[in-house]
């Protein structure tokens, strides 16, 4: 079998990702009983899989919140004109 390098593999979106990612805990949902150690594991995964998310949100939010305020930040120096 002839490997795939990177370059030639196709790149997939972020939404394309998100709901592949869904349905594979839709799938190991559905196959892993209620009362399974595992499961309980997987919940916390994915709570912290979801904090991680928040993280990266935030700190887009930040970025652009600042790239912003540099536009509107600008102030007019007054020159001595002799």
């Amino acid at each position: 079998m002839e490997k795939k390098s990177p370059k030639d593999e196709e790149e997939i979106g972020i939404e394309e990702a998100f709901r592949s990612l869904g349905k594979f805990f839709s799938w190991l949902n559905e196959r892993i009983s209620p009362s399974s150690e595992f499961r309980e594991y997987m919940a916390k995964s994915r709570v912290e899989f979801l904090k991680g998310i928040r993280v990266l949100i935030d700190k887009r939010i930040d970025d652009l919140g600042k790239r912003h305020s540099k536009k509107t930040d600008k102030k007019a120096t007054r020159v001595k004109v002799e």
